[in-house]
């Protein structure tokens, strides 16, 4: 501090005052033990009430940001399956009515025949020459319309990261799954709670909320510090360099010269009246607590009723599959009858032109419902929590970069046994245990019936995967785990 003046008191006409201090403080009640400073951090040190930024809560944070991660992966396998079993679907349509071109164009080639002998109408010819040309917009559109085969196939090629056009058509190889899946209800439940990735996100974002709840109880306590201060002052008439007024040289000598030293020591206390600023922070990390907890019961009960529907969805898109692949062989059938009875001259042509378009359509229907039945397999592995298993897609984090391992070896060394460890209070872990997210379930009973010869299904039940005593799920973390 510089101060010069004309004041007739002073002895001098300016001076510099300095000092050098160093204190040490040891909160013992407010913002006092390792549990509140891992939560409330440096904002807890500085002494901002219901801001918290400690290890453990950037350590969950993590664990949401994974959450998230795992998420939007699940998201995606899940738009790639999509995508390819439309693609598969775009192929059969193709083919179906392709089959039904060709049969248009016999029929209107028969006709011809017919009307250059002098048998035939020419009503009946310009039918068939109707339904030929409907057939052929219809291959058209789908192979290069809005929702055809050409769309499908870009769509699955954007979403699995290849360029627009490299010369070659993707075609699927998988054929879609025609055999009835039977789904344990009671193990699918509880793995659906305890291995959905909501869940799992949501249970963290309690946890965050439990030790904010904690801190701010364990901060809402008077203010009792103890305070210890060292300190060296100092006075001269210029700040660096000679002086000339019968002071020391300069501050900075007189300081470092250690002629004026001072210490205290004591007790520091301090009570708001009320603690109101503290007890708002714990009345707000309350009800943000209930509120979480509430999401988190919401969540679980609808991801009960979503699994619900994506099972009832399974039964009834096989029964689809089985009722389309029936109508599929009555409607072959009828277009052989009709056919042979149209050659006979027994049945106008009208009859024969309408059984081939329903016969289109119902195959189109039974290849539709194939791949609606294997989109609810999907749907009911999501709900499950087993997608990533069920694509086979793993989940896992790189090693340590070769720092941190170095650190942690050094820090080892200098670590010793405790001779009495039973005796080490330690904080309770946030997460313990290892989950896998893309662990193979055993919930599916698949089973060894077709569309064409229905066999009775057989079901293996799975004993739900248990949770920790908390309710938390438990997760070790390891080096490159």
């Amino acid at each position: 501090a510089y101060d010069r003046n004309n004041r007739p008191f002073r002895q001098f006409q300016s001076d510099f005052i300095g000092f050098l201090e160093a204190e040490y403080r040891q909160p013992l009640m407010r913002g006092a033990g390792t549990t509140y400073n891992r939560i409330a951090g440096s904002a807890g040190a500085s002494g901002a009430i219901g801001q918290y930024n400690g290890v453990l809560i950037a350590r969950v944070n993590e664990d949401v940001a994974l959450a998230d991660f795992e998420a939007a992966v699940i998201q995606l396998v899940s738009d790639v399956e999509q995508a390819y079993w439309d693609l598969t679907t775009s192929y059969r349509l193709l083919e179906a009515t392709a089959k039904g071109r060709e049969s248009a164009l016999q029929t209107f080639q028969y006709q011809q025949v017919r009307l250059e002998v002098g048998t035939g109408r020419r009503d009946e010819e310009a039918q068939a020459r109707s339904q030929y040309y409907q057939f052929e917009a219809q291959v058209k559109s789908a192979l290069a319309g809005e929702t055809g085969l050409y769309a499908r196939e870009q769509a699955l090629r954007y979403l699995i990261g290849l360029p627009a056009t490299d010369g070659a058509l993707l075609r699927p190889t998988t054929d879609p799954l025609n055999a009835k899946v039977v789904f344990d209800w009671q193990s699918a439940l509880g793995q659906a709670l305890d291995r959905r990735v909501e869940v799992r996100r949501q249970k963290f974002t309690v946890k965050r909320r439990e030790m904010e709840l904690l801190a701010s109880r364990l901060n809402r306590r008077p203010q009792m510090d103890f305070v210890g201060q060292y300190r060296w002052r100092g006075l001269g008439d210029n700040l660096i360099g000679p002086g000339d007024q019968g002071l020391n040289d300069n501050l900075v000598d007189s300081i470092t010269g250690g002629n004026y030293q001072e210490w205290t020591a004591g007790i520091e206390f301090l009570a708001p009246i009320g603690l109101r600023a503290a007890s708002s922070a714990v009345a707000h990390a309350k009800l943000n607590l209930q509120r979480e907890r509430a999401v988190l019961a919401e969540t679980e009960l609808r991801i009960s009723h979503d699994l619900s529907d994506s099972a009832r969805a399974i039964d009834l898109t096989f029964e689809l599959v089985e009722t389309n692949y029936n109508r599929y062989l009555a409607d072959l059938r009828q277009v052989e009858v009709l056919r042979r009875r149209y050659r006979d001259g027994t049945d106008n042509i009208n009859f024969l032109l309408q059984a081939q378009r329903q016969v289109v359509t119902s195959e189109s229907e039974f290849y539709q419902s194939i791949s609606n039945y294997n989109l609810a397999i999907r749907d009911f592995h999501r709900e499950k929590g087993s997608l990533l298993a069920y694509n086979q897609v793993n989940l896992t984090e790189g090693a340590w970069c070769p720092g941190a391992e170095r650190d942690a070896y050094e820090l080892g060394r200098f670590l010793e046994p405790r001779r009495h460890p039973e005796k080490v209070s330690a904080p309770r872990p946030v997460t313990s245990g290892r989950f896998d997210p893309t662990a193979v379930q055993s919930t599916m009973g698949a089973t060894t019936y077709n569309v064409v010869q229905p066999a009775p299904a057989t079901s293996e039940i799975a004993e739900p995967v248990p949770m920790s005593q908390d309710g938390m799920i438990e997760v070790e973390v390891t080096p490159g785990n």
